[in-house]
């Protein structure tokens, strides 16, 4: 129940066409089931001997008025419940898809952990389509059906309550059927999902990486991985299709059963009237009559069983659904959150972090650390050593689990969330841009920033250049991912969206991995001259990237080793030594950057 209150919630707008669905419902079924009632009545009034009478031909005419105005109803009454239901599904798919991706934007990264990739894709499309036809279904067949068989079973008590007993007594063993089916099948739809899933992942990895695929001629094995996913699902659904289709032959070879004893009374009765005085009145009529509620019974238990199945496999799809919507993010804004970062200045207070409160070792120990507002900080360490977790505390993409962070003076815990991270511009360490234009990518930054703002940032991340070089200039288009640009480009595009923000602390994650040594120097020469009051955090693999830093830390296993500027780790940190004698070969980055001008005829 708890699920369905969940997603109910997401009905709104559409409550009013989902209650009217249900009321022509109920119509369409109770005239279906009148008409073979009046259709015994006309059989009656032709089955007499004066069939020419003037009598006997008002009685056709009047049941086949009757007829005709149960027909018409009974199609308007479809049409109008296909229609709500309709709207009403379709209303509630959209809602539930915008509750999702809303939510999924509110999580926080270790909210993000804990779903796939994959898996939140399954949930927004396969999920909710299921969700939505059991909703459809729900609305018409799921109300119709009970109702239809209900008033079957009335009418057919109506027209003789002895024989009306045969249906009703077959009705628990149908119902055994049922549960017996579903208890087989349900397991095998719960592990589908899960392969779904995997079935997703498998595709989002070979798209997203094709051309490392094709690099290393490895599409046979992609689609391999592929084609055992997908024999998984296959193999599950056939199983349990296997099974399902018991369901139509059983009820169907009851049903008929049931009709075959009811016609064998039926004709004695008729017959021999006078050793059944039970079936006194008794005709060719009520028998049709019976037998046309006996297909009813017989589709609305196969419906029923339809119904079942669907709903078996929609109520796992609501139950992931829910399981997103439910999640709340573990980072959220305080009532009256600060709403003023005052400055670029950092400090780390004792700082320990673990990604899960399950796991054993600490990612970060022992932070302390100071920042003042407009320094440039450098973060040198071997792959694992945390960089990119110590920076990720400071916009609170993630809380310390032990410790304080502050910015600007304040607890970052005391900033509202909005205002904290436009004052906090990451550059990270995986560069994405989205299908659009270059200056709809940078305008991410600052969506009201003026075509001079652009160039102007553009210049300083040394993106101007080779922009201008394209055909287009600012207004070229990026394919999805920027898979039409270098990983250089991507690079300084990204740091130029940063850049637009005018943020009072800029972060710069390994940023400048795909850009040569001299674009790295003539970027950090610009944010020196450009953006002195910007509190500037480099994490670098080179050390000329940092050379010229106010602080170099230097981070091992979540730890800081040594701290100080260039020429303080030159003589206290052997490490920052060996690092900058064998990155350098002991010349200084103005001396690399001087004979690579000296080669390529450049100025810096």
């Amino acid at each position: 129940m708890g699920t369905v209150k969940t997603l109910i919630k997401s009905v709104r707008q559409y409550k009013k066409t989902s209650l009217i669905t249900p009321f022509f419902m109920a119509l369409e079924a109770l005239c279906e089931c009148l008409i073979p009632f009046f259709m015994a009545q006309m059989i009656s009034a032709i089955d007499v001997k004066d069939i020419a009478s003037d009598a006997a031909i008002r009685q056709i005419l009047k049941y086949g008025a009757i007829l005709l105005a149960l027909a018409i109803a009974s199609m308007a009454s479809g049409a109008f419940a296909g229609k709500f239901a309709a709207t009403a599904s379709c209303g509630f798919a959209k809602n539930l898809r915008h509750d999702l991706f809303y939510k999924v934007q509110k999580f926080s990264f270790s909210n993000v952990d804990q779903f796939s990739t994959s898996s939140l894709v399954t949930r927004l499309t396969t999920d909710v389509t299921n969700v939505q036809q059991s909703y459809q279904m729900c609305l018409r067949i799921t109300i119709r059906v009970p109702l239809q068989f209900l008033f079957a079973i009335i009418m057919s008590f109506l027209v003789n309550p002895k024989l009306a007993w045969i249906f009703l007594a077959i009705v628990p063993f149908l119902a055994l059927i049922i549960i017996l089916i579903m208890r087989y099948v349900m397991p095998f739809f719960r592990r589908i999902f899960k392969k779904y899933d995997a079935l997703n992942n498998s595709v989002q990895e070979n798209v997203g990486g094709i051309r490392v695929v094709k690099s290393f001629v490895r599409e046979e094995y992609e689609t391999e991985k592929f084609q055992k996913a997908a024999g998984e699902v296959r193999d599950d659904f056939t199983k349990a299709e296997k099974i399902l289709a018991l369901n139509n032959p059983i009820m169907t070879f009851f049903i008929n059963f049931a009709c075959i004893l009811i016609s064998v009374f039926a004709a004695y009765a008729i017959i021999d009237k006078t050793h059944w005085a039970a079936f006194k009145g008794f005709g060719k009529g009520e028998l049709s009559a019976l037998i046309s509620y006996g297909i009813q019974m017989m589709s609305c238990l196969m419906m029923f069983s339809m119904i079942f199945v669907m709903l078996s496999m929609s109520l796992e799809s609501a139950r992931r659904i829910a399981e997103v919507l439910n999640q709340e993010s573990d980072l959220t804004s305080p009532e009256n959150g600060v709403k003023e970062v005052k400055d670029g200045s950092v400090r780390f207070d004792n700082v320990n972090f673990k990604y899960s409160s399950k796991a054993h070792k600490y990612a970060l120990s022992d932070i302390d650390l100071t920042i003042a507002s407009g320094e440039t900080v450098g973060i040198l360490g071997s792959t694992g050593s945390s960089k990119t977790t110590l920076v990720q505390l400071i916009p609170r993409l993630y809380d310390a689990t032990e410790g304080e962070v502050y910015v600007g003076g304040v607890n970052v815990k005391d900033y509202d969330l909005d205002t904290l991270r436009k004052e906090v511009a990451v550059v990270l360490q995986k560069n994405v841009l989205f299908s659009g234009t270059i200056k709809e990518n940078l305008r991410w930054g600052n969506a009201e920033a003026s075509d001079e703002e652009l160039v102007r940032v553009c210049k300083l991340a040394q993106a101007d250049d080779f922009i201008r070089s394209l055909p287009d200039g600012y207004d070229t288009y990026i394919e999805q991912g920027g898979t039409n640009v270098s990983g250089g480009q991507k690079q300084r595009l990204c740091i130029a969206r940063a850049l637009l923000r005018k943020p009072k602390v800029l972060i710069l994650d390994d940023s400048t991995s795909a850009v040569d040594t001299k674009t790295d120097a003539l970027i950090r020469h610009a944010f020196k001259e450009e953006i002195p009051n910007t509190t500037k955090i480099i994490i670098a693999q080179r050390v000329s990237s940092v050379e010229h830093a106010d602080k170099i830390l230097i981070m091992e296993g979540g730890k800081i080793l040594a701290c100080g500027n260039h020429e303080t780790l030159m003589n206290t940190s052997e490490i920052y030594r060996e690092i900058y004698e064998e990155q350098t070969k002991g010349k200084s980055s103005e001396e690399i950057v001087a004979d690579m001008q000296k080669t390529d005829g450049g100025e810096a």
